[in-house]
């Protein structure tokens, strides 16, 4: 998914394969097999190409056919992943609290809309 979503991103905006290549910092050849699916993309690149596009991580992998991107969405999930991961050193007790602590965020965020 991620190569066809790469190169429907480039030839919509008229690039070349060299031109975001060169944009991103990378061999032209090596974005190349990023659209061919030969090579997959570190997370750093695939975060630059998604900047540079200006579309979500999620979209590039296919995992959201929404192209545009909201900044707020765009950090929810890194947030959520980070939150898991610390999610697992936590006692029961504290498993409950953060667990509160983020539905009352959620709640704070959703009275201000």
């Amino acid at each position: 998914m991620l190569g066809k979503r790469l190169k429907d991103l480039r030839t919509r905006t008229k690039l070349r394969q060299e031109d975001v290549a060169t944009k991103i910092g990378i061999a032209r050849t090596t974005y190349a097999m990023y659209e061919q699916s030969k090579r997959e993309p570190d997370n750093e690149t695939l975060q630059k190409l998604a900047d540079y596009f200006e579309v979500s991580i999620d979209y590039l992998l296919g995992r959201s056919n929404n192209s545009s991107r909201d900044k707020n969405q765009s950090k929810q999930p890194e947030f959520e992943s980070l939150f898991f991961y610390e999610l697992e050193k936590l006692s029961e007790e504290d498993k409950q609290k953060a667990l509160e602590h983020v539905r009352y965020l959620r709640y704070i965020a959703e009275q201000q809309k």
